[in-house]
């Protein structure tokens, strides 16, 4: 009975600052915070990292690796450990700072279902030189688009819209209405594309069925 009510819960324990390393390292580093001799307690904090990179072998002889380490036995001791650290000791207002906020792009194009790399190929195109090569990726774009818009929109949509839509994002740039272009004709974009549908199981389900009836031995 006495056994029982000795029982020592987690919830009742310290909480692991880095709970990876388990209790018994937690321990280890608590432990040679309170040695007193300078020596002794710089000999237990190597032997610490030592047995911190025994855990992955194939790491521990890497030079930021053990940089690592260092940091973590660190902070599990809320830099509280004093010994002569081979590397420079981060600062715990360092690890606490919270990091700049990221830059997403904002990016609202006027014609969502074109995609955001619709407009960076205009902005390409229209920074080429005029020629062969750039009315090949004009011609090359304007295709994307129609195909982007049937997957989005339709079964099918008239040149001039797509021309016209590409007029807009090239800020009158481009105008291949102008010279009297005949893009991909709809339904090759739409046979494409339920070439690449994946087949349903309905043709599994109806041999199911006929196996159904069957004896089997």
């Amino acid at each position: 009975m006495n056994l029982v009510e000795n029982l020592e819960y987690n919830t009742e324990r310290p909480k692991l600052i880095i709970p990876e390393y388990g209790r018994h390292f937690q321990k280890m580093v608590d432990h040679a915070i309170t040695i007193e001799d300078d020596a002794e307690r710089n000999r237990v904090a190597q032997a610490i990292i030592s047995v911190m990179g025994n855990i992955q072998p194939h790491l521990r002889d890497v030079p930021d690796f053990q940089h690592k380490l260092w940091d973590q036995l660190f902070i599990m001791s809320d830099f509280k450990l004093n010994v002569d650290s081979p590397f420079p000791i981060t600062s715990k207002e360092t690890l606490q700072k919270r990091p700049d906020p990221l830059e997403y792009p904002q990016n609202f194009p006027k014609y969502r279902f074109y995609g955001n790399n619709i407009k960076r190929m205009i902005d390409v195109a229209v920074k080429w030189e005029k020629g062969d090569m750039r009315d090949g990726l004009e011609y090359a774009i304007a295709n994307h688009m129609k195909k982007c818009y049937l997957n989005w929109n339709k079964d099918t949509v008239d040149d001039k819209a797509i021309f016209k839509h590409l007029y807009e994002l090239s800020d009158g740039q481009i105008d291949l209405a102008k010279d009297g272009e005949n893009l991909t004709e709809s339904g090759q974009f739409l046979k494409n594309r339920v070439a690449k549908t994946p087949r349903t199981s309905s043709g599994k389900k109806t041999q199911r069925n006929q196996n159904r009836g069957k004896k089997r031995y």
